[in-house]
């Protein structure tokens, strides 16, 4: 979790505790009259569970404040924009993070992705995005739009061939030979990336098995114009835009840039993990 997210949690906790005491009650009177646990409403004062605006509307409520119930919900989808949950984020479905993610993009003049283990999105085929979107929804649990999603992901791909534009990838050999779909569907998705190799807009970098790692392979991140850094973890999404963690990510990225192979080079893995599939 971002060390930013967490500290507006407390610090919205804080604000909860501050209304339920200038209320004078207790939090147990207040979760009496709330009809919730109590733990519940420790968990919020302590910024160890996230509030739901819900939640915020009836805690206001609750301590005779409702008129506050609309500030606490603007901090709360503040601290929003840096962090949210999978859960909270595929509930209206699959389709809608695509279709944010194709803005974030599209603002963006200068891109640079490092994923160890899967194709990014912008560079995958229908086949490869269907299996790890659909994969993806039944993990969460979350509404199965995958067709529409998938149609939006391949919109997103449009990007690539603006004039102006830059994309740079990072991927660990081992995300072309992650078996995430049929063989078939694998084989598309590697001359997909063979058949990008070399354009103007395109730079797509490889980290081979046998490279010397100066940083073990951590999670994967997007840089944005180095404005802010977009994480995606198993559990939420994380929008990062303090100068110290940008430049962090930077600093990750130049390492793994300096272990990459490009080119001839990267065209030869591609081409070694295609040949490793056998024949279509």
């Amino acid at each position: 979790m971002s060390t930013d997210f967490q500290r507006a949690r407390e610090a919205l906790g804080a604000r909860l505790r501050e209304l339920r005491t200038e209320a004078r009650l207790t939090g147990r009177q207040l979760a009496e009259t709330l009809g919730w646990p109590p733990s519940k409403v420790s968990k919020l004062e302590t910024g160890r569970q996230t509030a739901t605006e819900t939640d915020l509307q009836e805690w206001a409520a609750g301590t005779g404040s409702a008129d506050l119930a609309a500030g606490l919900i603007a901090d709360l989808r503040g601290m929003e924009t840096q962090y949210q949950s999978w859960q909270r984020r595929l509930a209206s479905g699959h389709r809608r993070t695509q279709q944010e993610a194709m803005a974030e993009e599209a603002a963006a003049g200068s891109i640079r992705a490092y994923e160890p283990t899967v194709v990014p999105g912008t560079l995958q085929t229908p086949d490869y995005a269907r299996h790890v979107i659909a994969s993806g929804a039944a993990l969460h649990q979350s509404p199965k739009d995958v067709e529409d999603a998938v149609r939006e992901r391949m919109r997103r791909q449009e990007l690539l061939y603006e004039r102006g534009r830059q994309f740079h990838f990072i991927l660990w050999e081992g995300a072309l030979r992650a078996m995430v779909c049929p063989r078939a569907a694998m084989a598309f998705q590697l001359d997909r990336l063979a058949g990008l190799v070399g354009l103007d807009t395109v730079r797509l970098g490889i980290i081979p098995f046998t490279a010397a790692l100066p940083l073990s392979l951590r999670h994967g991140f997007w840089i944005h114009d180095e404005a802010y850094v977009t994480v995606e973890t198993i559990n939420a999404g994380m929008w990062l835009d303090d100068a110290a963690d940008v430049a962090l990510y930077v600093r990750a990225w130049s390492t793994y840039e300096m272990v990459a192979v490009y080119g001839d080079d990267a065209h030869r893995l591609i081409g070694q993990a295609r040949h490793a599939l056998g024949p279509i």
